[in-house]
């Protein structure tokens, strides 16, 4: 569906139709009377803009007398609505701009409890977009015109200004805010936010996003609750899928659940693992009672995915395991 033009911009793109016809009209008008199309043209231009050089060739004739008195008044008219409407959008834009800015702030103004993220770039979009399907309020912070633009015409509440900035933190409701997430790609920036972040408001929890290891110290140092290490976590996620294909197969592959049930995982410090039953194994022949209570509870088995190709999903304890099966179990991961 296409975009509606505003008010103005129509009047404007009307206003410029009109004076092209005008000035094509007349132009054809003196061209009639004998004249070149040179000095058909630039006649009609010197007395639509009211400049007033003279004529250029010295009208006698009544009836072309009378075309250029017409000149004058269509030609004016012209030239006085492409002003006014070309002022009109101007200070529209202006108008507009101003009360949407002063609008943001009040909405910021009245928001408690809320989370402000600063930055939005990939990992921006996504927490953003996160945070709205859970109904989380939060604000977005970024320094870039084309990225506020975006983040406005998404229709989320945003401030335009350098996120190291305390003036911008505040301006964003620090003191009301519950989390702050600083997502920019420059670590420096990240451990800076942070420091100023924790220092204006020291219950606030701070998740930081870090692109070397070697940050991560800092970060936490700095005030940080938590430090995530994008690269790090993309690291580990495709050295887990290349040892453990089938793992996350049970539960959708890529799909949202998926994608939940792991977050939900690593929240309870737990994670799933996948072991494969070689001839060797001092599992194999071993029924599932038997390895759970060899573990002391320590791990659960939730799956045996079987040599054939079959799955039993919440096995029977008394279930078998054959030279070839792969356990799926589910682990307790110890925090560092």
């Amino acid at each position: 569906m296409p975009i509606a033009k505003s008010r103005p911009q129509t009047n404007l793109l009307y206003a410029f139709a009109y004076v092209g016809l005008v000035l094509a009209v007349f132009t054809l008008g003196y061209r009639a009377a004998g004249w070149s199309w040179g000095d058909s043209f630039y006649m009609v231009v010197i007395t639509a803009f009211s400049v007033g050089y003279g004529e250029v060739v010295p009208i006698t004739d009544p009836w072309l007398r009378a075309w250029t008195i017409i000149l004058i008044l269509f030609g004016c008219t012209g030239i006085i609505f492409v002003t006014g409407t070309l002022v009109q959008w101007l200070t529209e834009a202006q108008i507009q701009r101003a009360l949407g800015g002063k609008r943001m702030e009040n909405e910021i103004d009245k928001l408690s409890n809320h989370a402000i993220i600063c930055g939005y770039g990939r990992i921006g979009r996504m927490i953003a977009s996160q945070l709205q399907a859970g109904g989380i309020p939060f604000v977005i912070v970024d320094q870039a015109t084309d990225r506020v633009a975006e983040v406005r015409d998404a229709g989320f509440l945003t401030l335009q200004g350098e996120a190291t900035d305390e003036s911008v933190l505040k301006a964003a409701g620090i003191n009301r805010a519950r989390v702050l997430a600083t997502v920019l790609p420059n670590d420096a920036a990240n451990v800076f936010i942070t420091l100023s972040a924790r220092n204006m408001n020291p219950a606030i929890q701070i998740i930081a996003r870090g692109e070397v290891p070697s940050t991560e110290r800092k970060l936490l140092q700095a005030g940080a609750n938590r430090v995530v290490l994008p690269a790090h976590i993309g690291a580990d996620r495709i050295a887990h899928l290349i040892l453990h294909p089938n793992t996350r197969d049970l539960i959708g592959g890529k799909t949202k659940a998926s994608i939940d049930f792991d977050h939900h995982l690593t929240e309870l410090g737990l994670d799933m693992e996948e072991i494969e039953i070689r001839a060797d194994s001092p599992w194999v022949h071993k029924r599932v009672n038997e390895i759970e209570n060899g573990l002391s509870g320590r791990m659960l088995i939730v799956a045996i995915l079987r040599k054939e190709g079959a799955t039993d999903l919440n096995p029977s304890p008394s279930a078998m395991l054959m030279p070839g099966d792969a356990l799926v179990m589910m682990k307790r991961v110890l925090r560092r």
